[in-house]
């Protein structure tokens, strides 16, 4: 009996096996094989539906992709023409804003038709509503979580279009992707995270793009003033990313739904006195409401709030990193608008810059691990050629033995 004894290891160690134990020839043996192929079929099944829900991961990944980039390229875009005739850039930030508004009643009727167990929106609020706490969402907190958030969010739109107005589509676009490397900065600084040597370069390699596309042009005129405003742009929203990070953690879609419709009402309700007293200071003046592009203000409008539906939808559905795959492909996107409708010429400093900066946020999107599981890889090829190599002259020297008998040859040691 101790012969056949064995020892069982935990469940854990052995999810997707059968657990038997070594038996003797006869009856019990013939089972243990007639069980082994019907083990072998259920883990090939299960192997198969794994890779099958990962391609199709990877396909919506791509879809969304294809929509992120293809919205913040219509959004930049569609800014450009409306500043033909409307030079508002305020005024089109706080009614873009207002949009959001819509984000949390959209994503209630996605619940109301996925979902078997319905909600009523007072539950489903209240339910999204603990990003801001076991209390939900008070007076208290809506001045003091929001309203921070608020202005930074109202910022970075704002300097983004003024930017637009001194530079190419393309350009602000790609001096907007450095705020990857903000992010990160700031992380490191204020939230502790881990130090990565080469998000370090990724770093340095966004302000050398910065600083070329500033000497693009000599450091002067309205080039310059461009840059920094796509550069502020870009800091208040690493900025605005890292305090969310710091304050409020993680959110779901229904959190992040409640969240961005919370600051459509605070935009709504205590910023909607700036552009009244930028329209009777003249800083921003238009005529009759009847004479404004309304068509152009709700497509930037619903421009722009598809492509923070899609973000967040994105993040839940596929990987995050095509995401941001998807904002810097707006990138060569805007240039291609740029070049065949636009009939802009870049010059070689602004090019290299712009490929200097989507380098380096190709770099950040490196996972933390990035070094050691490319050891790990390296490793394992290496091992396996010679694995490879090893059984080659295994196969040849079998080979030339099998040819000396075949021809009478004889070995004969040496003394």
């Amino acid at each position: 009996m101790k012969k056949h004894s064995a020892r069982v290891a935990p469940l854990s160690s052995y999810s997707t096996q059968v657990l038997t134990c070594p038996v003797s020839e006869g009856e019990e043996g013939s089972d243990s094989h007639a069980e082994t192929p019907a083990s072998e079929a259920s883990g090939e099944r299960s192997q198969c539906q794994s890779c099958a829900g990962a391609a199709l991961k990877v396909l919506g990944g791509l879809l969304v992709v294809l929509f992120v980039s293809s919205s913040w390229v219509g959004t930049t875009q569609v800014v450009q023409l409306t500043f033909q005739s409307f030079s508002c850039p305020f005024f089109i930030t706080w009614f873009s804003t207002n949009w959001n508004i819509l984000f949390f009643p959209l994503y209630y009727s996605g619940h109301l038709v996925t979902t078997r167990e319905k909600q009523t929106p007072i539950q489903k609020i209240r339910e999204c509503s603990r990003i801001f706490g076991e209390d939900g969402l008070t007076l208290k907190l809506l001045l003091k979580r929001t309203a921070p958030f608020s202005i930074l969010w109202t910022l970075t739109n704002y300097l983004y279009l003024l930017a637009l107005r001194k530079l190419t589509a393309t350009d602000v676009s790609a001096l907007y992707c450095c705020h990857k490397a903000f992010v990160f900065l700031l992380s490191w600084i204020v939230l502790k995270d881990r130090f990565m040597g080469v998000r370090i370069v990724a770093a340095i390699m966004a302000i050398t793009g910065i600083v070329m596309m500033a000497y693009a042009d000599g450091f002067h005129g309205d080039s310059i003033i461009g840059v920094a405003l796509a550069v502020g742009s870009a800091s208040t929203s690493a900025l605005y990313k890292v305090l969310f990070k710091m304050f409020l953690g993680s959110a779901n879609l229904g959190e992040a739904a409640h969240f961005f419709s919370t600051l459509g009402f605070f935009n709504l309700i205590f910023i909607s006195c700036v552009p009244l007293i930028l329209y009777f200071t003249k800083v921003e003046h238009w005529g009759s409401l009847s004479t404004l592009p309304w068509g152009y203000l709700c497509g930037v409008a619903g421009l722009w709030l598809a492509f923070n539906i899609l973000v967040n939808v994105g993040l839940v559905l596929t990987y995050p990193i095509l995401i941001s795959i998807g904002t810097l492909l707006s990138v060569p996107g805007n240039a291609a608008v740029d070049v065949l409708k636009h009939e802009v010429i870049f010059s070689v400093v602004r090019l290299a810059a712009t490929c200097i900066i989507c380098l380096g946020f190709l770099l950040l999107l490196l996972p933390e691990e990035w070094d050691s599981v490319t050891l790990r890889f390296l490793a394992t090829f290496a091992d396996k050629k010679g694995e490879d190599h090893g059984e080659e002259l295994t196969d040849s020297s079998a080979h030339t033995r099998s040819r000396s008998r075949a021809n009478g040859a004889v070995s004969i040691p040496l003394a």
